[in-house]
């Protein structure tokens, strides 16, 4: 699995001026480095690629990790209703560890959660409220290392792990290979005449780095939304709408 080496800095980008600065250097070595890229860039020069986040509810990295668990073989309005439902039983918030173990199984399952989703939630909990695990320690970790701590909890794989170092962790060098609908993007702006495999995909994503989760974002905008909206027009809510099952998954 590719990822920050270890021992590397964790890379994150700041809000505001820092963020306008570090975009436009993203965007100007994507185009630089792959024709494909700098098409998608300059068809769509007011594309935000976090505009979709604000669609979701508020995350810490638990709560990512529940949401992507949540979303793991579900349709976007199943992920949608199960989500709402979690939440209802949390007073309208997405349950910390402990809130999550404090509630009878049964609830989770009421709410649209299989058992085997359950165990996992219940798992990664009890390891964050007895010590194995510490959300800030986790949170600095560097990529490989995350992974491999994260996916020793039977149904937590790669891609759940990968999507919430994009939403909670707001990693700038994630990819997703084992995402079908990033496959199909792929296969679409490169105009491939196969579906890549995983392999494919990350050895397209290489070029990309250290910017890969930008470049992933383009590539699920030129698949999901038209390039250029009319001024005026938002494309977020679109983009929201199909987050659930491109970023979820094992």
């Amino acid at each position: 699995m590719t990822g920050t080496p270890a021992g590397k800095r964790v890379v994150a980008v700041s809000e505001d001026s820092d963020r306008v600065a570090w975009l436009q250097q993203a965007r100007a070595y994507l185009r630089h480095a792959d024709p494909v890229l700098a098409r998608l860039i300059d068809d769509r020069p007011d594309f935000d690629p976090r505009a979709w986040m604000t669609q979701l509810p508020p995350m810490d990295l638990y709560g990512a990790l529940l949401f992507q668990v949540t979303g793991q073989q579900l349709s976007v309005p199943a992920t949608r209703r199960t989500l709402a439902r979690i939440q209802a039983l949390f007073g309208g918030h997405l349950p910390t560890p402990a809130e999550l173990l404090a509630v009878d199984p049964s609830q989770l399952r009421e709410a649209g959660l299989s058992w085997r989703k359950v165990s996992t939630l219940r798992d990664l909990a009890e390891r964050m409220t007895d010590g194995r695990l510490d959300q800030d320690v986790l949170s600095t970790l560097p990529d490989d290392e995350l992974l491999a701590d994260l996916t020793a909890i039977p149904g937590i794989g790669p891609w759940t792990v990968q999507g919430a170092m994009l939403i909670a962790l707001r990693r700038e060098d994630v990819v997703l290979p084992g995402d079908l609908a990033l496959r199909k993007a792929v296969q679409a702006a490169y105009r491939l005449d196969h579906l890549p495999s995983q392999q494919e995909v990350l050895a397209i994503a290489d070029k990309w780095r250290p910017y890969r989760s930008l470049a992933t974002s383009y590539l699920f905008s030129a698949a999901f939304e038209p390039a250029a909206p009319p001024p005026g027009s938002v494309s977020a809510p679109d983009h929201a709408a199909s987050a659930a099952s491109r970023v979820g998954g094992s």
